[in-house]
């Protein structure tokens, strides 16, 4: 593999791993702010205490998420500095939003929330994750309005051969951004909903004492699910005509790794669909629980979700090929000037890292999903020295 080959398979690597981080900090986020606003309005300890079991899978998660998305942008000047010098100024702009404004919002009121326990009013706390919840959706905002960019670039002219911003607005109202975001955050909560059911199901096999607790989180997941699915097809469906238009290319040659994502992403996404569909009569009178299979599979199915969204993401990204921006920038003439030797090296060490994040995620939700719900009023951060 050339250096081309090892920069496109470095990007594909390292962002595949963060999009999964993404995945399930905007799903689960979404979740533990309902079960919190369910907690301020019932006043109900069981509400509270699904808060705060939830919430440190979440804030786990969410930090080893933003150690990813920073070594993933070390990318952009190490190998595609092309990228930067061409389109930089419209290309930059969603994703300077994005970092001054949302990111660092999100970040201050996590922060609030976490240490926010049992020092702040129940209102005033309950507010910090609903603003969690929006500034999470408005960082996948602006990211999404930088890669519609790439998918179809607005919104700039061209000047002394590089591109300078004219249209603001035109970015946001770019027709490959509205359905493909709304995608994104259904992807999203779909993830949520398969993990609150696959990890609720886990503490029933293992015939958990918290029956209750885990009896109302598994309602959640399986009605989210069954809620978010029949959308997140639709969706998928409705941008086939507008990708048609705008790129006949993609949707006339599905084959190859492009192809194959497409084709995981649908046939997940159907069975989803009809698993949870029909896994909600199952829940009344505890059915689901007493049938002890349907919890194997409900665990089984904690990835599927995962593999549905990279498949889509494939379908996207390797589609638009040979073409970085569009119709504009061709991958081979963004490459820095990089050698093979370096890029493999670079290759390597970032793909290491990631595989690190994702192991260090993977043993600390894992162990905080084994210990299960505690009723001790320790914060809620990933720091603690109970973990």
């Amino acid at each position: 593999m050339d250096a081309l080959g090892l920069a496109r398979l470095q990007f594909a690597v390292t962002t595949s791993f963060h999009f999964l981080f993404v995945l399930l900090t905007l799903g689960l986020v979404t979740v533990v702010a309902v079960m919190q606003t369910r907690a301020a309005l019932t006043d109900k300890p069981v509400h509270a205490r699904m808060t705060r079991f939830w919430g440190r899978l979440y804030v786990v998660n969410y930090a080893l998420g933003i150690a990813t998305g920073i070594v993933m942008e070390f990318q952009f000047g190490l190998n595609w500095s092309g990228l930067s010098h061409y389109a930089g100024d419209v290309f930059g702009a969603p994703l300077a939003v994005e970092t001054l404004v949302a990111f660092f919002l999100e970040s201050t009121f996590l922060g609030l929330w976490i240490f926010g326990w049992d020092r702040l009013g129940k209102w005033v706390h309950l507010a910090l994750i609903w603003l969690v919840a929006l500034t999470a959706y408005a960082s996948a905002f602006w990211i999404m309005v930088a890669n519609a960019f790439l998918q179809h670039p607005v919104g700039h002219e061209e000047r002394d051969g590089v591109l300078r911003l004219v249209d603001f607005p035109a970015l946001v109202a770019n027709p490959l951004f509205g359905l493909a975001f709304l995608h994104v955050l259904l992807a999203a909560l779909t993830v949520g909903g398969v993990f609150l059911t696959g990890v609720s199901a886990y503490h029933f096999i293992k015939r958990t004492a918290e029956v209750d607790f885990f009896r109302r989180s598994l309602r959640t997941g399986v009605v989210l699910t069954a809620i978010v699915t029949p959308f997140l097809i639709g969706v998928g469906f409705g941008q086939f005509p507008i990708i048609g238009e705008f790129q006949p290319g993609k949707t006339e040659d599905v084959s190859g790794a492009g192809g194959a994502g497409l084709g995981f992403m649908i046939q997940i996404g159907l069975v989803l669909f009809l698993v949870s569909w029909l896994t909600v009569p199952l829940l009344f009178r505890d059915w689901v629980v007493r049938m002890r299979f349907p919890l194997y599979l409900m665990v089984i199915g904690i990835p599927l979700p995962f593999i549905a969204a990279i498949g889509g993401w494939l379908f996207r990204e390797l589609g638009r090929q040979p073409w970085l921006v569009y119709g504009l920038l061709r991958t081979e003439d963004a490459l820095s000037d990089v050698s093979r030797e370096g890029m493999l090296f670079s290759f390597i060490a970032f793909t290491a890292v990631f595989a690190v994040l994702a192991i260090a995620d993977w043993i600390l939700i894992a162990r905080l999903v084994r210990r299960g719900p505690v009723d001790a009023p320790a914060p809620v951060s990933p720091l603690v020295p109970a973990l």
